[in-house]
């Protein structure tokens, strides 16, 4: 079974300083309807404007991963943790017992465009814990890359779910498949261009749920494609 969830379906607000998006229920964005797929909680496509941000906030139980487009993202946390995230990389905050954060855009002229992805872990009350890691453009493209996984697998970032998170970057007409074991399940979110997914057309900001399927095509439009692929348990 597959559904499709729209760019346009989902929750928005623009805020001035902050254009966001919600592919789930979120904040001010009630939808009983998207409450999240499986572990997954969380979709917010956001756009941060020049000098603008998150002032420092708390979370808890919850693994978060920043995936950032354009532009760059300033991060702080009460675990000492200090960076500065750009396009390439992929940043993992597991909350655990408690942390608090900021998140920040410090150009004065480039507003950052960034997805923030929240997946319910699989155990409450554990040592928050932060983690960093690089996969640039060759590294996804023409295929689908490992960023992160339960098992910490092929270099991705180790997170506390049975979840693999793939990123992807095809050339136009570009490729690339996916086997899932019996019982899995798909979400594919659509970072930049258009994509085809077993023959279900999908533009920029869309998103596709998949159970009881056991393979996935995935062919990018005329224009290429950047996307997310999530195995969930």
């Amino acid at each position: 079974m597959i559904q499709v969830r729209r760019e346009n379906e989902r929750g928005h607000f623009d805020h001035g300083w902050l254009n966001t998006y919600h592919s789930f229920s979120f904040g001010d964005y009630a939808d009983e309807n998207h409450m999240g797929f499986r572990s997954l909680r969380v979709i917010n496509e956001d756009r941060v404007q020049p000098g603008q941000g998150f002032g420092t906030h708390g979370h808890r139980d919850m693994e978060i991963i920043s995936y950032v487009l354009e532009g760059e993202l300033a991060h702080r946390d009460s675990m000492g943790n200090g960076s500065v995230i750009v396009p390439g990389d992929v940043q993992y905050m597991s909350a655990g017992t408690g942390v608090r954060h900021s998140e920040s855009n410090n150009s004065k002229t480039q507003v950052t465009h960034f997805y923030q992805i929240w997946i319910l872990p699989s155990a409450a009350n554990e040592p928050p814990r932060y983690g960093q890691k690089r996969f640039d453009e060759e590294a996804k493209r023409g295929r689908l890359r490992l960023v992160a996984s339960g098992s910490g697998a092929d270099g991705s970032i180790a997170i506390r779910q049975d979840v693999n998170l793939y990123a992807s970057v095809l050339d136009p007409g570009g490729a690339a498949t996916l086997a899932l074991p019996a019982g899995r399940h798909l979400w594919v979110q659509v970072l930049r261009g258009g994509l085809e997914v077993n023959g279900n057309p999908l533009s920029e900001g869309d998103g596709l749920a998949a159970s009881e399927e056991k393979s996935f095509r995935f062919v990018a439009g005329e224009r290429g494609v950047e996307f997310l692929a999530f195995d969930l348990a």
